[in-house]
């Protein structure tokens, strides 16, 4: 039932005064809670709720919303429910209360039932599928290069964005019209009212501040508590994809700059001294020579390089394996030059790892992912270019931007201008409602992603808007520092807000010798 659109259900809407249908729960896969002890299981429900396919004509039929619930360790003192949003577009946050259990304070797994949800189009919920067969969808992004360099594969790539965008217009469905930001807000609100919540308490990570934003602008009087950590510009992004975009992959300069700057200053990290300068050298080498071939057989190549780097700036953890894992490179591309180190600790191979689509896809086999992230962007993001200016937005880019300039603008810009939806219908603000709470924002002074003048540019836009700034590198902080958390248990249960001007540091820095000697 998940993936179909059925007529209107009695849940889909509730006639003008009268309570929405509450949402049916029951028991959830035990595959769905790996990872969760025995004793804490019969906390989780797992369960469907039918919304409007298209909002404004709710005759058309339903959609299906997969969610899962952890209910509240102390259901005397419940506050109400903690909606939870990943980011993505796209991503599916079904299983959320799962890893919420290790995200938030314990007072606020007290008082709240934690709902994850796969938003419209994604995973369990009615999925948006671009193609019928694995094998089409290989053939496809198979001829998508990660970045393309020469003519022959720019020219190769837009082919392929071009055939994904006919594959979508013609196997989609009438969801593709109704994937944009605005639409997944007003499930949400229809999601609320079928908890029984009055008012709706929300934490969005990453994109999930767009839709945190656009549910307090569109419904500011139903906003009790919103937490956005990770965030986006969300005047830029509406009005202007390309621009947006060129703005965020200034984002992963300043993260990986901070970072080799970082590097620099701990003798242990093991990609310097001069990480810079070799970082160019390296990425110049790639380009100019050609991929390196490790000692384990291993090719590496500029988008291995290019496309790993971005990965690993969310995630400081893999910081220090990381320069480990560049040095090697380095290593084997200058032999020469090189003072070799000892042999690298980490899976060097693992960690510049590409995920590829299988080639070997039976014919039959049906195609289970989703294509939500494009819809989803393409129906937010307006790109005034045609799918023949990319290569050169690509080359301005990389002028400007040497590391990921390139390498991001083989992303939207190139997808949306074929995208087969052609006159989308989001929420383009006005992004200053005032809401009676102040929205608490969160913003990582190296974030790769969500850069932090993004963060300082949410705060702004808002009608009613607390920043707390973080000195951390990664993408979203929530669970990673104790101060963030606590500020955050505050004000989910007492509403309270930091005083303005608050900065918080995370709990583990990844090179600790510039911090250390700080303190």
């Amino acid at each position: 039932m998940t993936g179909l659109i059925v007529p209107a259900a009695p849940a889909a809407a509730a006639p003008a005064g009268r309570a929405p249908a509450p949402i049916a729960w029951g028991q959830c896969a035990a595959a769905d809670l790996t990872g969760v002890p025995e004793a804490e299981r019969p906390q989780f429900s797992c369960g469907h709720y039918a919304v409007p396919l298209d909002h404004d004509r709710p005759g058309r039929g339903t959609i299906n919303i997969a969610l899962m619930r952890r209910a509240a360790n102390n259901p005397d003192a419940k506050i109400g429910s903690l909606f939870l949003n990943p980011g993505g577009p796209g991503g599916p946050g079904y299983t959320m209360p799962r890893s919420g259990r290790n995200i938030f304070e314990p007072e606020v797994l007290d008082r709240f039932d934690l709902i994850g949800f796969d938003p419209r189009g994604v995973a369990r919920s009615t999925p948006l599928r671009c193609f019928a067969t694995e094998e089409d969808a290989d053939e496809v992004f198979g001829r998508m290069h990660p970045l393309p360099v020469t003519p022959g594969e720019e020219s190769t790539t837009l082919k392929a964005y071009k055939d994904y965008g006919r594959f979508c217009g013609r196997f989609a469905g009438p969801l593709l019209e109704h994937m944009s930001t605005k639409d997944v807000a007003r499930d949400l609100d229809l999601l609320r009212a079928a908890v029984g919540d009055r008012k709706l308490s929300y934490v969005g990570f990453s994109y999930g501040t767009l839709l945190g934003a656009t549910y307090v602008n569109m419904f500011p009087n139903k906003a009790r508590a919103i937490i956005l950590d990770g965030n986006v510009d969300p005047t830029l992004r509406l009005r202007d994809g390309l621009e947006y975009d060129r703005q965020r992959t200034g984002g992963f300069e300043l993260a990986l700059n901070a970072y080799l700057q970082r590097c620099d200053e701990d003798p242990d990290c093991a990609f310097g001294p001069n990480a810079r300068a070799k970082f160019t050298r390296l990425h110049d080498h790639l380009r100019e020579a050609g991929p390196v071939t490790l000692p384990d057989g291993t090719v590496v190549t500029e988008a291995d390089v290019i496309g790993s780097t971005a990965s690993v700036l969310y995630n400081p953890v893999q910081f220090g394996p990381f320069a480990e894992a560049l040095q090697e490179v380095y290593e084997v591309a200058f032999p020469s030059t090189s003072a070799r180190r000892a042999a690298p600790t980490v899976d060097v191979a693992a960690l510049f790892a590409e995920p590829r689509r299988s080639a070997d896809i039976h014919p039959d086999a049906p195609y289970v992912s989703d294509d939500s992230y494009a819809a989803v962007n393409c129906s937010d993001k307006p790109f005034d270019i045609r799918p023949s200016d990319v290569p050169r937005v690509a080359d301005r880019w990389e002028r400007q931007m040497p590391d990921f300039g390139r390498y991001l603008a083989w992303n939207d810009p190139a997808v949306c201008p074929v995208w087969p939806v052609r006159d989308p219908d989001p929420y383009r603000g006005p992004w200053n409602r005032r809401t009676e709470t102040p929205v608490l924002v969160f913003g990582n002074y190296y974030d790769p992603a969500t850069q932090y003048e993004f963060s300082r540019r949410m705060s702004r836009q808002l009608g009613n808007a607390r920043l707390v700034s973080v000195d951390a590198f990664g993408h979203c902080i929530l669970g990673d520092s104790s101060c963030t958390d606590r500020i955050a248990a505050d004000y989910l249960v007492d509403l309270e807000v930091p005083r303005p001007g608050t900065v918080c540091q995370p709990d583990v820095q990844p090179f600790p010798t510039p911090v250390e000697s700080r303190n």
